[in-house]
């Protein structure tokens, strides 16, 4: 089973700035694509940034300028830089990897973390 962790979140002053951080671990053979979304109360999930495989960073409408994706692959893991925080950044933020298993190599698989808060006071 293949467990993805996000950390990093928490409750930060507006315009202070902030990494998450988020790891895959289990039988993985290759880690194809990882990326950030995040989901506010009551409303719908979007997407803050994404590394496709072999490209060029993606980030959301809302999300470019002050949002920085990077990944580690020695280390399975993703961070999302988040610069100048505002208000209306505070949501869940979750982590998302698409990867190919030792036990199925033959397939992708997408897997989510259970997410990590960020709260913006003003």
């Amino acid at each position: 089973q293949v467990h993805v962790v996000e950390s990093g979140g928490g409750l930060v002053q507006a315009g202070e700035s902030l990494t998450l951080s988020c790891t895959a671990s289990g039988p993985i053979l290759r880690i194809n694509a990882m990326g950030w979304y995040r989901q506010a109360p009551g409303k719908q999930r979007e997407l803050v940034a994404a590394l496709p495989p072999g490209g060029s960073p993606i980030y959301g409408d809302s999300t470019k300028g002050r949002f920085t994706i990077s990944r580690d692959n020695a280390k399975n893991t993703v961070y999302l830089q988040i610069l100048s925080l505002k208000p209306e950044d505070t949501a869940v933020y979750l982590c998302h990897v698409n990867v190919q298993t030792v036990i199925d190599p033959q397939r992708d698989y997408d897997y989510w973390g259970q997410g990590t808060q960020v709260t913006v006071s003003s």
